[in-house]
């Protein structure tokens, strides 16, 4: 049986956080793994009401075939939104609903690569992005990320030496790492990709996750014909939705709508119209506002925790937003092995590992505080420090 499937599906590894998740069933063990929202913010009453009210007025259409470019009246929001909150002018024509954000992620692999095209990715990156690209088999670039942004001595060398058609970047609160670009490393970086045939991806499912500082300028604004964006309702309604966007301009779209037509004909239009009416009836904003007051509260308490029970020459991120932190372990400390080691201890994180695309071990980790509460978080913390100090 083995031989009878592709190579392509042969070469692509299991998501290495999935896998995670089926070991931290268990109750008794607490989990700084997953990238989840906390559950006790789904708007669940605004939904079940924006269900009802949709099913009452419209009920017969909601239940039909779509067109696959997504709800207008959904579409016009985001449009909208662009306007307000980062003075973009984007017709609504530009934008497509997709599956979530990892749909749009298949399908610009779909649209642009070919088998060894080369692919700029963060390192560390998304896992996410690693996986859904790896099916398409292009040949990785990594290029460092770290506070500031991308590294773009790096950047220059694989563009003068390499032709990478895509860029896949997450500017703001970054997955696995929390680091945000500042506005002169995106400057910087637009400058270097300005002229080319590189298509920068602006994937922001964090971007209104924003505990301080200031919110920074969009590739799209700087160079915006090198452009794509993606975003998700996922981290600001709810994931199970599963809706997300893609903004790209007409000759990239209408190749983007094809993908999309082969896909899945169109994401699911009843959720599309639940939470277009959510989104008119309610104020998104001051949902936002109330995650990001308790999203602030639990990644200062796991910063606190870090200083008190991690060893001093333990590393840490303090993003301004989004939803996790970055470990960074003394050199030579494998994150497997104290992964092996906390687990006894019941507490679980994300090693660093999955997120290089060229690494079998890591002195680095994940840790995800956006799920637990502030004593569970101190908690995790004491054991996970705990299992540190032991392999010292």
């Amino acid at each position: 049986m083995e031989n009878a499937f592709s190579d392509r599906i042969n070469d692509v590894p299991k998501s290495f956080i999935r896998e995670i998740l089926k070991v931290t069933i268990d109750a008794s063990i607490i989990s700084f793994a997953g990238g989840l929202p906390n559950r006790k913010f789904f708007p669940v009453k605004a939904l079940q009401k924006a269900a009802f009210d949709v099913f009452e007025e419209a009920g017969n259409e909601i239940l039909q075939y779509s067109n696959s470019e997504g709800y207008l009246g959904l579409r016009q929001f985001i449009s909208d939104r662009y306007r307000q909150r980062d003075g973009l002018d984007i017709p609504v024509e530009d934008i497509l609903i997709t599956t979530g954000s990892q749909q749009g992620l298949d399908l610009l692999g779909k649209t642009f690569l070919n088998e060894g095209d080369d692919l700029i990715i963060e390192e560390p990156g998304y896992l996410g992005a690693i996986q859904a690209f790896a099916m398409y088999r292009p040949r990785f670039h990594p290029v460092a990320v770290s506070e500031g942004g991308m590294d773009t001595s790096q950047l220059s060398q694989v563009l003068g030496e390499r032709q990478p058609k895509l860029l896949y970047t997450v500017t703001n609160f970054q997955n696995p790492s929390g680091i945000s670009y500042s506005d002169a490393n995106r400057r910087a970086v637009a400058d270097q990709i300005r002229g080319s045939s590189c298509l920068i991806i602006q994937d922001d499912p964090y971007g209104d996750l924003r505990f301080s500082g200031e919110r920074k300028v969009s590739f799209k604004r700087i160079v915006p014909e090198n452009t794509v964006l993606l975003g998700s309702f996922s981290k600001t309604v709810a994931p199970a939705l599963r809706l997300g966007w893609m903004v790209a301009p007409p000759p990239i779209m209408d190749k983007l709508v094809i993908a999309k037509q082969a896909a899945d004909l169109h994401s699911d239009y009843l959720a599309q119209r639940i939470l277009h009416r959510y989104l008119c009836d309610n104020d998104i904003d001051a949902h936002i506002a109330t995650i990001i007051a308790q999203y602030g509260k639990q990644k200062e308490a796991m910063i606190s925790a870090i200083k008190d029970y991690f060893p001093a020459a333990v590393q840490f991120t303090n993003p301004e937003g989004g939803m996790f932190l970055w470990i960074t372990l003394p050199e030579g400390m494998s994150s497997m092995t104290l992964f092996e080691a906390a687990i006894k201890k019941k507490v679980a994180f994300v090693p660093g590992t999955p997120f290089y695309v060229d690494r079998k071990d890591s002195n680095t980790l994940r840790l995800n505080f956006s799920c637990s509460d502030e004593p569970t978080i101190v908690e995790g913390i004491r054991r996970l420090g705990a299992s540190i100090k032991e392999l010292f």
